[in-house]
């Protein structure tokens, strides 16, 4: 491995459980008979003085209770507001005033923080959701739509850093300690606020220390169908310096918004991860604090002059929190500084940064000064641990634009989080552009990073990623096929073998392709590109060998000016519900289309109709399959259901999981899930009526995983 040293990789493994905890957040959960008591804990914050006065109670009391169950509404613009639609005129009415048990069920409410009511809490507990027939509907609505990436489960404190970041869609971003994922998909849906613009400008770099933690990243990242996305496998406080072309010329890209969301203690996340209330000491945080100030570092200066970096935790601690940032504002020398953010996010509760703290060993030994700390434990407890000495500096950092979230307050988990905006480099940077030393040396004891060159010894074992040419031969039908229009960035597509057929092929942003192309050997790069196209195996006899997959059909369907069908709400139903509907069976419109197009891969087309608001008012674009006599939609099972449920159809599973309930006439079809139907089945199998299409999607596509 090329990461850093294997005690210090460990230690930071170790130490994501809070944040998976937090990004993770399920609709209620059973808890464990735990002692949910910690006197040392108790007595450090009492201490600390961070809760105010009166309150500790109260405090310790949140700190005791389940957490509420959270949702964040995910997706582009159109479809969030659809799912809102649905979520609030139809589970939420069925839950109203319902009692269960003699207990009055609480309805979801928005979180008062969040624009747009795109976020949800409620008491629910899982228990309970299951008691009820109507909360058993409500239950799989969102365990389905979850699955789809229309739902993400998601702690409501974990929503704050991308909000703060206040992304536009040509920011340029780096996400330094990515996974699982959560925030990851916030920044990518921030980047296409506008749907009507498949490449944004700008992209995400989505980075996580730990190989196995990056396919989280992946799953996350896969479900917005994104060509904005790239996830790459390094740790965070040594990450590469990434180049670029700029107009000709090699350059270095500064990234304009970076999430530093660092491993921590996790105290915060008592109420979830409720092992945190027995193996809590302090010296997580004194093990903690260098590598979080270390992967701080790196981000500053990675950062464009301009640009804002977010740093957070899920930690209460000031060594986690305003050390780390006191810390560097001082190294800084007046390049950095905190952005005020109380207008930010009217409505959320939260408490100034501190300007005083105090070390406590976990054998109860308390520090108010480095000039205390004995030298035997200098290796334990460092000079950037504690508050800065000059009361002048002090001020001038204003550290209370530092933002503490107290459990109590509005009933979530712990949280910091701090807003840093760069405005000019990094000193150690400008006096010592080639080789400088490090503003915050390691301790003697902390593992050196490994040398780039014992990373190419190990190697990168992911398959290549191929950019193919304008010229490429694959380019001929395809551009024929579908009549692709004349400013289609052939440029952009990607494939992941040198050699042999193209099985699959994928889009990036001209900004993704820049960054892969001038950094092959720096980047361990995981994942990126959305799938666009899938060879048919049987296809050249249709006249053309590749067919349109639904992953990337948003971002293809811009430029494809033939075989697209427009169809009505009627006929979206008739297609998800049945499994090969004969051409007939589509409304007089779209059956005159249909007839007009030969047998292949199609696009079938909802345009929404403003004057008709009972029917869904965004765009909905399918990938299907025109066949002798029929027609079908290709498209996954949770995707279905998603869009019948936006055309007001009924979906829902038995308890045993055997069969489906639907309203309307279309219940003949569908018998089988998408999943079961491809199980054990090679994806190149064939159904002669439907030209070499396979029966149904792969149960699981990786995308451009390795």
């Amino acid at each position: 491995r090329f990461d850093m040293g294997k005690r210090s990789r460990q230690r930071q493994k170790n130490q994501t459980a809070g944040r998976d905890s937090r990004d993770n957040a399920g609709w209620g959960a059973g808890y464990a008979d735990i002692v949910k008591e910690n006197k040392l804990f108790e007595h450090y914050y009492k201490e600390q003085g961070l809760v105010p006065d009166g309150e500790f109670e109260h405090f310790m009391e949140a700190m005791r209770e389940p957490l509420p169950a959270t949702i964040r509404i995910t997706g582009y613009k159109s479809h969030a507001k659809e799912i809102l639609h649905c979520l609030k005129d139809k589970y939420f009415k069925d839950i109203l005033e319902l009692e269960i048990d003699g207990q009055t069920i609480e309805a979801p409410q928005p979180l008062s923080w969040y624009p747009d009511e795109q976020a949800w809490h409620t008491n629910m507990s899982r228990k309970i959701i299951r008691k009820s027939p109507l909360l058993e509907k409500f239950h799989q609505f969102l365990v389905s739509e979850t699955e789809s990436g229309n739902i993400s489960r998601q702690e409501a404190v974990s929503m704050i850093p991308p909000l703060l970041l206040k992304i536009e869609p040509h920011h340029k971003i780096l996400d330094m300690c990515a996974a699982p994922g959560s925030k990851t998909a916030q920044l990518i849906e921030m980047l296409h606020s506008d749907m009507d613009v498949p490449f944004p400008e700008g992209f995400v770099i989505a980075n996580d220390v730990d190989n196995k933690r990056c396919y989280l990243l992946v799953h996350q990242a896969k479900r917005l169908n994104s060509p904005c996305i790239m996830v790459v496998n390094h740790d965070a406080s040594c990450i590469p310096t990434l180049n670029i072309n700029v107009d000709g010329k090699k350059g270095i890209l500064f990234y304009d918004r970076i999430l530093c969301d660092v491993p921590c203690s996790g105290d915060g996340t008592m109420r979830k991860n409720i092992d945190v209330w027995k193996k809590w000491t302090t010296s997580n945080s004194l093990h903690l604090h260098g590598l979080q100030l270390r992967i701080a570092v790196r981000g500053v200066e990675q950062l464009a002059v301009g640009g804002r970096m977010v740093y957070s935790t899920c930690s209460l601690n000031p060594i986690e929190d305003e050390a780390v940032i006191a810390s560097l504002l001082e190294k800084s020398e007046g390049a950095l500084e905190l952005a005020d953010c109380t207008a930010d996010l009217p409505g959320l509760k939260w408490m100034p940064g501190v300007t005083s703290w105090k070390l406590m060993t976990k054998e109860g030994q308390w520090y108010s000064d480095w000039s205390e700390v004995p030298s035997s434990r200098h290796t334990q407890i460092r000079p950037t641990m504690f508050p800065p000495k000059d009361p002048e500096k002090l001020i001038s950092m204003q550290l209370e634009r530092c933002m503490r979230i107290l459990p109590h307050h509005q009933n979530t988990g712990g949280f910091f989080v701090a807003v840093l905006v760069k405005k000019a480099p990094m000193p150690w940077n400008k006096r010592y552009p080639k080789v400088f030393p490090h503003p915050f040396p390691l301790p003697p004891s902390a593992p050196l990073p490994l040398s780039s060159k014992k990373m190419r010894l190990f190697g990168y074992k992911e398959d290549p990623f191929v950019f193919l040419t304008e010229e490429d031969p694959v380019f001929t039908t395809i551009q024929s096929f579908y009549d692709l229009s004349p400013d289609f960035p052939k440029l952009n597509v990607l494939t992941r073998t040198h050699e042999g057929k193209k099985r699959h092929l994928y889009m990036v942003s001209k900004e993704l392709r820049n960054v892969l192309l001038n950094n092959s050997e720096r980047i361990k790069v995981i994942n990126t590109g959305v799938k666009v196209w899938s060879r048919n195996s049987d296809g050249e006899e249709f006249g053309c060998a590749f067919r349109l997959a639904q992953e990337g059909i948003y971002t293809l369907q811009p430029y494809i000016r033939s075989r697209i069908i427009r169809v009505s709400v009627e006929d979206i139903k008739v297609l998800l519900t049945q499994e090969n509907p004969f051409l007939s069976k589509l409304q007089d419109d779209a059956h005159a289309q249909a007839k007009k197009i030969c047998m292949g891969s199609i696009v079938l087309k909802y345009i929404p109709n403003p004057d008709n608001p009972a029917e869904p008012q965004c765009p909905i674009q399918l990938c299907g399959w025109r066949g002798k006599t029929s027609i079908r939609a290709f498209v996954p099972r949770n995707e279905r259901f998603h869009y019948l449920r936006m055309l007001g159809v009924e979906v829902f599973r038995e308890k045993q999981g055997l069969g489906q309930k639907r309203k309307d006439e279309g219940e003949a079809g569908m018998e089988k899930d998408t999943e079961e139907a491809n199980a054990g089945e090679n994806e190149e199998q064939m159904d002669s009526e439907n030209g070499g299409e396979s029966q149904s999607e792969p149960k699981v596509d990786q995308g451009t995983s390795s």
